[in-house]
This record gives structure tokens, C-alpha cells and sequence, in this order.
């Protein structure tokens, strides 16, 4: 049995990009609220442990981990970086929050869960 918590990755662009609130403004800055809401309520209905890892890219970079939250800034691609995270778990529970239907395919592949954007940010 694999003790290590769960891995949540979480694709900023298409969970920030799933409501139409202005974040094209600002990408930074809606990258930051997210990580903002994630340090604070987590993965709303899962019980236990979790390691929070949100994955940035172009105008989103440069935003800062916080406690409960690391950030990656993706070098590409941003779903290349998510599906080079899933691989890297190995045997480690993953699960990916992305509506990206080919992310969410390729990380499927490799093992990982997936959910939708509304998983962190709630109801619209």
C-alpha cells in the first residue's frame, strides 16, 4: 500500500480559463487567487492528506508558492509539464484537475484520476 498522500495537480490555465470572470486580464494574478483559495480550503470533499501542486505557464509565471500550495512554473507546456508529473508519481495516487479532454486523456494513460475544474473552485 502507498502511504504518500495524495498528489493533486491542478491545470491553472484551464481551471482559471473555466470562467469567464476577466482572469485574461490579469493571468498572474488569477493564477495567484487560485493558489489563494486552494491554501485556504484545500480539495473541498476529500478527507486526509493531500499535496497541492499547481502548474502555471506564460503569462501565469512567476506566481510564488505558499504554505499548502508548491507552485510549478511549466518550461513548455504547461500539459506536457502535468503529464511529466503523473509519470514522475510512479506508484503514487495522483489525481489531475483539468476539463482539457486530451490532458485529461494522456494523464489517464499514465495512471492518474482526473476531475473537472469546479473540484476547486466550486460552483460557478
Amino acid at each position: 500500500m502507498n502511504d504518500q498522500p495524495l498528489l493533486v495537480i491542478i491545470d491553472a490555465a484551464n481551471v482559471v480559463g473555466s470562467v469567464p470572470d476577466g482572469w485574461w486580464r490579469d493571468r498572474r494574478g488569477a493564477a495567484e487567487r487560485l493558489r489563494d483559495r486552494l491554501a485556504r480550503d484545500g480539495l473541498p470533499g476529500h478527507e486526509g492528506p493531500v499535496e497541492l501542486v499547481l502548474v502555471v505557464e506564460g503569462a501565469a509565471k512567476g506566481v510564488e508558492s505558499v504554505p499548502g500550495v508548491r507552485v510549478v512554473e511549466a518550461p513548455g507546456s504547461g500539459d506536457d509539464r502535468i503529464v511529466e508529473m503523473v509519470t514522475e508519481a510512479g506508484d503514487r495516487p495522483v489525481l489531475v484537475i483539468t476539463a482539457d479532454r486530451e490532458l485529461r486523456r494522456r494523464v489517464t494513460e499514465s495512471g492518474a484520476e482526473v476531475a473537472g475544474p469546479r473540484t476547486v473552485r466550486g460552483p460557478s
